[in-house]
């Protein structure tokens, strides 16, 4: 039985529809989670994907990380289960607390749009098939995507290896040129660049379905052939 991967929908989610077609062309099934959803209907992971969520009101993911499909999402997260959140998702996890930092304006004050590239930190579960040193190539559509975390904060992941992608050359002003964290145990990551957008060689790149493979491959329901299938 292939997985069954969740993906949160806010209001003034854009990027949805597209993740829900990445997460089939993977060989897994996408199951479509409302935001006022209290319960996950069973999922074995989730994507909280990108969009401007309650039109970036306060300030971008500061609200949708007070929506019950987060506090389900926390719940699920708690238990093990993998978590990947995707430009303004990764702002709503840095938000609701399950990664650390922030995402603040870009330093060039500017909306950027274009394929960067991201080196690999170290090999992860997260990375499969990829080696410390692999660049791969994602694009990134984003206005508020300058990771940042006080330095003692930084240290502590450089630490314990939850930076696992750096931007060559960095798009935003990420301190550390931090392109994807992950949190301490390491089932609950996020990233500016969008992999679902990297899924079909018509878009130019299909290196997002390394990252995509990765939330598949933590979660133990996905079949050997699935995983097999999702990295042809």
């Amino acid at each position: 039985m292939s997985a069954r991967v969740g993906v949160v929908v806010f209001p003034g989610t854009c990027d949805d529809r597209d993740a829900l077609r990445a997460v089939a062309l993977m060989g897994a099934e996408p199951v479509a989670v409302w935001h006022a959803d209290r319960d996950l209907g069973g999922v074995h992971a989730v994507i909280v994907p990108g969009g401007f969520s309650y039109g970036d009101y306060l300030r971008p993911g500061a609200l949708a990380a007070l929506s019950p499909a987060m506090q389900a999402v926390r719940e699920h997260a708690d238990r093990g289960g993998p978590v990947l959140g995707i430009c303004n998702g990764f702002q709503v996890l840095t938000e609701a607390g399950l990664l650390p930092g922030v995402l603040r304006p870009n330093t060039s004050l500017r909306f950027r749009f274009q394929d960067v590239g991201l080196e690999v930190v170290r090999e992860s579960g997260w990375l499969p098939g990829a080696a410390a040193g692999d660049v791969l190539r994602i694009p990134v559509k984003h206005h508020d995507g300058c990771y940042f975390a006080p330095p003692e904060t930084i240290a502590e992941l450089e630490r314990h290896g939850q930076v696992l992608l750096r931007y060559r050359p960095n798009p935003n002003g990420s301190v550390g040129d931090i392109a994807c964290v992950t949190n301490r145990a390491g089932n609950v990551a996020g990233l500016m660049p969008h992999p679902e957008h990297a899924v079909d060689p018509l878009l130019g790149s299909t290196d997002g379905r390394v990252l995509l493979a990765g939330l598949l491959g933590l979660t133990p329901s996905l079949s050997l052939e699935s995983r097999t299938r999702s990295l042809a």
